[in-house]
């Protein structure tokens, strides 16, 4: 698949970097001659420097042979308007990179399609969701909701208190029937192999396992390894970025009550103006005895979403050690990622990560309507909507010839989520949610084509 990335920031360098770990053919382009000379000997593609609103300069990267135009510089008119340039030029899908969300809420009524826009995606407003999902599901260390909440992915450390630990996935499964979760991958504690569990797979305490659930799923869940699904009302804050922003309207909107610390004076008033039911505190988070004042022992959840990966993952920390139950930390270096789990920081966001999920569907083969990679783990979630020529159609689960290394964690008929065991018939239209180690997706595509 010939791929072009327009934009050598921290999103189109991570992408290029994770697609190019695809075997993909992959052309980078940005005027910028330090991001490109780190892209070039870091990594397994070519790179062009040049304005990406150029037309030579998309056509010496050959877009008219272009499976995927990708526009993610840090301009929001530049994306859009290369990936219409892009479009008229042959390349065959493309996709925008905004950061004005109300462009995704009118996408259809505009009809960006036409102009050649074929996809657009905010990073921040995807990080936005991730913690509104997050707090939804306030027990869990990692949450993922397909079609809004039909089936949703949630991962957890497994304590001493769990009632299946020390048990089998099949006996585990005698002993509670009628459950509404499928454990989908482990990764065992101090190891960096992920398991795709079997029936005679057992639960180990410190396992971090990763479920899928339907309705009532995360209730039984937290029954059973003694977590409590805590209501969360009161929220803190900790910067006024986009994401901020856009985290403390929507929660607002819900109901929450929010607190919101900006340390830029006319940033502080332009939220507080633009969100009357937020209290926004102009001053610096970080500063303990204000956290103190403003009474952080009695929240419900602390989010950090500063520019500064350190100051978030620190500030949950002092979070943490007030009683705060539930912290949430942006974080850039994807290497903090284990770190911050071992320490405890339950959930943990990264724009680059979910911006990659959202594009990775587009190069996989099948009908893939949605997915998202597992957190430290080397394994990927993903939706496929089932054609009447894919090959698992018609068929019964137990009589598919599925990959050892990959198992159906539910499906979606009719808009409701199911735990779809062996005797369960996929059928034309059905969603089915798929976990695979990345060695077994291109054995899973082919079932779905």
């Amino acid at each position: 698949m010939k791929i072009i990335i327009a934009g050598a920031g921290e999103v189109g360098f991570h992408l290029a970097k994770l697609l190019s770990y695809e075997s993909q053919e992959i052309t980078l382009i940005d005027i910028d001659k330090e991001s490109l000379a780190y892209a070039d000997t870091h990594l397994d593609i070519k790179v062009i420097r040049g304005d990406t609103t150029s037309i030579s300069i998309l056509k010496e990267a050959r877009i008219n042979n272009c499976d995927l135009f990708i526009a993610v510089t840090a301009i929001e008119t530049t994306n859009i308007t290369v990936c219409v340039l892009a479009k008229q030029l042959g390349a065959k899908r493309t996709i925008a990179r905004i950061s004005n969300t109300e462009f995704i809420t009118y996408k259809d009524e505009v009809g960006f399609t036409k102009f050649g826009i074929d996809e657009l995606i905010s990073p921040e407003a995807l990080a936005a969701a991730e913690i509104k999902v997050s707090l939804k599901q306030s027990s869990f260390n990692d949450t993922y909701e397909f079609e809004g909440g039909a089936l949703t992915m949630v991962g957890l450390t497994l304590s001493r208190s769990a009632s299946f630990v020390g048990k089998t996935v099949k006996e585990a499964a005698k002993i509670f029937p009628e459950i509404h979760f499928v454990p989908i991958a482990i990764q065992r504690f101090g190891t960096q192999y992920t398991i795709i569990p079997r029936g005679s797979t057992e639960f180990k305490r410190g396992d971090n396992v990763v479920f899928v659930t339907s309705e009532g799923g995360g209730e039984e869940l937290c029954r059973l390894t003694g977590k409590s699904n805590r209501e969360i009302k009161n929220v803190m804050i900790l910067g006024g970025s986009q994401i901020g922003y856009k985290s403390a309207r929507d929660l607002s909107d819900k109901g929450f009550k929010v607190k919101l610390f900006e340390e830029d004076k006319e940033r502080a008033f332009e939220i507080a103006d633009d969100l009357p039911n937020v209290l926004v505190i102009h001053s610096d988070g970080r500063n303990v005895d204000l956290l103190d004042e403003e009474n952080i022992g009695e929240m419900d959840a602390f989010i950090a979403v500063a520019g500064n990966s350190e100051t978030n993952i620190m500030s949950c920390l002092v979070a943490k050690s007030k009683g705060v139950k539930k912290t949430v930390a942006l974080v850039e270096n994807m290497d903090y990622f284990e770190l911050s789990h071992s320490i405890g920081i339950e959930t943990l966001i990264n724009k680059k990560l979910l911006a990659a999920n959202n594009i990775f569907r587009y190069i996989r083969k099948g009908e893939v309507v949605a997915m998202t990679k597992l957190s430290n783990m080397n394994a990927e979630l993903l939706e496929f909507e089932v054609k009447p020529t894919s090959a698992i159609c018609n068929k019964y689960i137990k009589d598919v010839d599925f990959p050892r290394s990959a198992i159906i964690g539910g499906v979606i008929r009719n808009g409701l989520g199911v735990i779809a065991l062996g005797d369960f018939k996929i059928r034309e239209g059905d969603r089915v949610v798929v976990c695979s180690l990345l060695k077994s997706i291109k054995g899973v595509e082919k079932l779905f084509r």
